[in-house]
């Protein structure tokens, strides 16, 4: 079975739940006990532990008792789906034996339409979620939030450089990747032109501080979403064994995760490279708590076939004719692409790609959106 080699939620937190108000999390999410696995026929959010933090750091042993303790204290906003604590992943023999437990899950959970929110661990765990989608006859968008872009070719399953093997190995699903809140200084000229050659959205740190909006159409199209904890200042995060004095303050952190949870495509979410302490562990929950806001707020445009229901904007330039799209009820936007993207088996004549008003805004002053010449040129690649 698939989740034979799954630990259930320890003893002291099940009593630990025992003593919270009864409104809190922890009274109502449903848990994988010494006697019971949970019924997952109606759940829509699973959280599961992975206790492999090798790819981080070969010294530590990772712990998620403090984050379980948090996110139960906290109360759920006005969610009316069940929610699932599958317990723990423990560290396999071998870092592979770990990433095989793990993709499996995630392979099945999706195959039930059910949402995986990995707590890692490092973060070369975001492979073993992405081998996940294999059987699942689509291609891929990952978004990293992420100070680093994590291409190292030294180590084959490090949290610095599992985008090397979602590139590179077989089979190949990955069609866009997207990194948010990359620091300069952390990456190599090498390595910007390398993501660049390869038409990925990446986007320093500045950019999304400034104007934090920027990243809502970069989730809105990712598949998987997966969140680096030294992204977070050390002022924020409370991460001082690994001390990052910039990246995204507390606050930014939760509206990309909400970002991320609203996002009708996002199937899977994971927060990574943490030590599991007591310091950490407010602001993770406070994270997976924001990913779970979002997700009750879910539009369901996704995939868009009927466009009858939106505006269509249509914006002829010089040598090119850009047709974006409207939602009056959500104020989103999107931006036809004309390729063939397939969804489920399904073959489209054109996509939408998730776009910002600003997009529309620089097309009708006769600029091209630089996400639209992106996606023309993997289309063509």
């Amino acid at each position: 079975m698939v989740f034979d080699f799954f630990r259930p939620v320890e003893q002291e937190i099940i009593d630990f739940t025992e003593h919270l108000s009864f409104n809190a999390i922890g009274k109502s999410i449903i848990l994988h006990t010494e006697n019971h696995f949970p019924d997952l026929a109606e759940i829509k959010i699973a959280l599961i532990g992975v206790l492999d933090n090798r790819g981080f750091d070969q010294n530590s042993k990772i712990t998620i008792h403090n984050i379980r303790k948090s996110f139960y204290s906290l109360f759920p906003g006005n969610w009316n789906f069940k929610i699932a604590d599958l317990g723990d992943i423990p560290m396999g023999q071998s870092q592979r034996d770990t990433h095989y437990v793990l993709k499996n899950a995630v392979s099945y959970l999706l195959h039930q339409k059910i949402i995986p929110v990995v707590i890692g661990g490092s973060q070369d765990l975001t492979y073993a979620m992405y081998r996940g989608y294999d059987d699942l006859g689509q291609t891929v968008n990952c978004v990293s939030v992420d100070s680093k872009f994590d291409v190292n070719r030294q180590h084959e399953f490090g949290a610095n450089s599992f985008l090397t093997q979602m590139i590179m190995q077989e089979p190949s699903n990955l069609f866009n990747f997207s990194v948010l809140g990359y620091q300069t200084y952390f990456s190599s000229q090498d390595e910007i032109e390398l993501l660049e050659n390869m038409h990925f959205d990446i986007y320093r740190l500045g950019e999304i501080s400034s104007d934090i909006k920027i990243a809502e159409p970069i989730m809105r199209d990712a598949d998987i979403v997966s969140f680096d904890m030294t992204s977070v200042q050390s002022s924020s995060s409370g991460n001082f064994d690994v001390f990052s004095p910039n990246g995204f303050d507390g606050k930014e952190a939760c509206v990309l995760s909400r970002y991320a949870g609203i996002s009708d495509r996002v199937s899977s979410f994971g927060i990574f490279n943490h030590f599991g302490t007591e310091r950490e562990s407010g602001l993770i929950s406070q994270i997976i708590w924001y990913f779970i806001e979002g997700f009750q707020y879910r539009t369901n445009e996704y995939p868009i076939v009927n466009t009858e229901e939106l505006l269509k904007y249509i914006v002829p330039l010089e040598d090119v004719e850009l047709i974006f799209y409207h939602s009056v009820h959500t104020q989103k936007w999107w931006i036809e692409v004309p390729y063939g993207m397939q969804f489920k088996g399904v073959t489209y004549d054109f996509s939408l790609l998730p776009c910002s008003r600003e997009d529309y805004e620089c097309a009708i002053n006769s600029e091209i959106p630089e996400r639209w010449w992106k996606a023309q040129k993997k289309s063509l690649s």
